[in-house]
């Protein structure tokens, strides 16, 4: 398991995951942070970047925050 400090961009016009410097994600979403329509879009684009079930990843904290903890069940050496 890898848990990463992610910061969601909701409401962009493009989806996109931007790896920082320091080993963090930001997510940029098409969605609404509205009845966690972002969290779902971020759940499903972290799945599909990954390889891994939706059902797999975990919002670990910060479920109403834009700053989150995600936990994703990979090797930390297959990042990239």
């Amino acid at each position: 398991m890898t848990i990463f400090t992610v910061k969601v961009k909701p409401n962009s016009k493009q989806q996109s995951i931007e790896e920082q410097p320091d080993g963090s994600l930001t997510i940029h979403l098409k969605s609404p942070p509205v009845d966690g329509k972002a969290n779902q879009e971020l759940i499903m684009l972290l799945a599909k970047k990954f390889k891994v079930p939706k059902s797999a990843i975990g919002i670990k904290s910060g479920f109403s925050s834009r700053n989150k903890l995600v936990e994703i069940p990979i090797e930390p050496l297959t990042l990239k």
